[in-house]
């Protein structure tokens, strides 16, 4: 089985992203590389190639030809390139990093509470669990506490990185921890 090294504080931050309201995320399984898609290219490329004549174009996608030329500005030629490549994914050399699971962020957040020897945090975080927003409360209120939250970055960095090993574990090939 082939191996690879991969960045796991980039795999996080993408799935952390949760909102993916500004990019999109793919890990490139040859070189453990994570490739962020912003969502204008994504959006150019669909207008490009699914809202134009698309249902004569069939699938064959290396025939289609454009009546004039279309212009590009070039900082965006690039990055098209590695957005096509991506997205017609012909062998199978991108994944798409899916978001992390709110139920698994919140575990995380309730287990490191467990942690806590100072009540008073805990009580304090704990009653911010419920509810939308969660998340960001928590955050908050560790903000007045700077050894608890800078314990908290570590304990859920290693609670991601399990969680990224395991969903790397369901691909075909493994990364080089």
């Amino acid at each position: 089985m082939n191996r690879y090294k991969v960045n796991f504080d980039e795999i996080q931050k993408a799935m952390e992203d949760v909102s993916r309201d500004t990019f999109d995320y793919f890990l490139d399984i040859e070189t453990g590389e994570v490739m962020a898609l912003s969502d204008e290219i994504l959006g150019e490329i669909k207008s490009r190639l699914y809202d134009s004549d698309s249902d004569e174009i069939g699938d064959d996608i290396e025939y289609i030809e454009y009546d004039e030329e279309p212009e590009i500005p070039d900082w965006m030629e690039d990055e098209l390139e590695m957005a096509l490549e991506i997205l017609l994914n012909e062998n199978g050399r991108y994944i798409r990093i899916p978001e992390r699971k709110p139920s698994r962020a919140y575990k995380t957040m309730a287990d490191f509470i467990d942690t806590l020897e100072e009540s008073v945090l805990r009580e304090k975080l704990s009653g911010v669990l419920n509810g939308k927003g969660a998340f960001k409360r928590f955050k908050k209120v560790l903000i007045d506490y700077p050894k608890e939250r800078k314990k908290w970055h570590g304990y859920n960095a290693k609670a991601v990185k399990n969680e990224i090993i395991e969903w790397m574990n369901t691909l075909d090939k493994k990364p080089a921890t």
